[in-house]
């Protein structure tokens, strides 16, 4: 139990060195306005996915209900 605390303080602190790196991609993206339409690709697929999922919920509800 102790290793895998270890092993995830670990992966937590690597993953906190590198976040500190400014991406050099997203700096050219925003310069040339890209950046906004990858922001909305984003959110369209998020949206969709929380509707999608809200949906499901309803089904199984009503499923659950009748039975």
């Amino acid at each position: 139990m102790k290793k895998l605390i270890l092993i995830v303080i670990v992966c937590l602190c690597s993953s906190l060195a590198f976040a500190q790196n400014k991406p050099e991609m997203a700096d050219v993206m925003r310069s040339n306005g890209k950046i906004y339409d990858v922001v909305a690709v984003c959110l369209t697929i998020l949206i969709g996915l929380f509707i999608y999922v809200f949906m499901v919920d309803r089904k199984i509800s009503k499923i659950e209900k009748n039975k």
